[in-house]
C-alpha cells in the first residue's frame, strides 16, 4: 500500500510541477503581449531583431527548403510509380510544401538558430545581473529586450516561410524537369492549378504562430535562467527543445482547425 501511495505522490508532484510551469509560461506570455501594445516603443530595436532573425536565417531556411522540395518530388515520383500516379508529383509537392513542410521546417530551422541565441543572450544578462541594472536605470527589460524579439519574430517568420515555399517548390520543379522528365510548362500549370488561397493563408498563419512560439521560448528560458554558466546552458537547451515541441503541437492544432473538415 505504501508503494502505491508513494507512486501516486510522485505522479502528483510531476503533475503539479507541470501545471506550475505552464502557469509561469502563460503569465510571462501575457506580460509580453500586454507590453507589445503599450508605450514606450523601440522601433530601432524591432528592426535590428528583424535583421538578425529574418535576414541571417535566409541561407539555412532556403537550403533546407530547396533540398526538401527536391527530395519530396523524387520520393513522390517513386511512390506514385507503384500506382501509375507519377503525374501527381507537381500537385502533391506544392500542397505538401506550402501547407506543411515550408512553415514547419522553416520554423524548426529558425528555432534552432534563434531560440538558442535569445536564451543564451538573455540568460547571460540575467546571471551577470545586467537585467537588474536595466531595471535600476528605469529601463523595462520586457519593453527593451523581449517585446522587440517577439514582434520581429511574428513579422519575419511569414516572410521566411513565403521564401521557403517558393524555394521548395523550385527544388521540386528542378528535380522533376531535369531528372524525371517532366515538361516544365505542364509542371508549372499543374502547380498553379492545385495551389489554393487557403493553402497559402494557412502557411502564413502557421508561420506567425511559430514566430511567437520561437521568441517566447527563447526569451522565457533565458529571462528566467539561474545558476551561472551551467544555468545558461540549460536554458539554451530547454528553449530549443520546447520551441520544437510547441511548433509541432501548434502545427497539428492549426492543421486540424483549418483542414479538419
Amino acid at each position: 500500500m505504501t508503494v502505491i501511495l508513494d507512486f501516486l505522490a510522485l505522479i502528483g508532484r510531476f503533475a503539479l510541477a507541470g501545471l506550475a510551469s505552464i502557469g509561469r509560461l502563460a503569465r510571462f506570455a501575457g506580460l509580453a503581449i500586454s507590453h507589445v501594445v503599450r508605450p514606450p516603443f523601440y522601433p530601432s530595436r524591432v528592426f535590428e531583431q528583424m535583421l538578425s532573425i529574418g535576414y541571417f536565417s535566409l541561407p539555412v531556411v532556403g537550403l533546407t527548403a530547396f533540398f526538401t522540395g527536391a527530395a519530396l518530388a523524387q520520393q513522390i515520383y517513386v511512390g506514385g510509380s507503384r500506382f501509375n500516379a507519377e503525374s501527381a508529383v507537381a500537385a502533391v509537392t506544392v500542397i505538401a510544401m506550402v501547407r506543411e513542410l515550408g512553415p514547419v521546417l522553416g520554423g524548426l530551422m529558425v528555432a534552432g538558430r534563434v531560440s538558442s541565441s535569445m536564451a543564451a543572450e538573455l540568460g547571460t544578462m540575467r546571471v551577470t545581473e545586467q537585467l537588474d541594472a536595466m531595471t535600476t536605470l528605469s529601463t523595462d527589460p520586457f519593453k527593451y529586450l523581449i517585446v522587440p524579439r517577439i514582434v520581429a519574430s511574428i513579422v519575419v517568420l511569414p516572410l521566411l516561410t513565403l521564401v521557403a515555399n517558393i524555394i521548395g517548390v523550385l527544388g521540386g520543379f528542378l528535380i522533376a524537369t531535369e531528372r524525371l522528365g517532366f515538361n516544365p510548362a505542364n509542371y508549372l500549370k499543374v502547380t498553379q492549378q492545385y495551389l489554393e488561397t487557403d493553402d497559402v493563408v494557412s502557411s502564413l498563419v502557421k508561420a506567425a504562430v511559430f514566430g511567437f512560439v520561437i521568441a517566447l521560448m527563447g526569451c522565457y528560458h533565458g529571462f528566467n535562467s539561474t545558476g551561472g554558466a551551467a544555468g545558461v546552458g540549460r536554458a539554451t537547451t530547454n528553449a530549443v527543445v520546447s520551441a520544437f515541441i510547441l511548433i509541432l503541437f501548434t502545427n497539428l492544432i492549426i492543421t486540424v482547425l483549418m483542414f479538419g473538415s
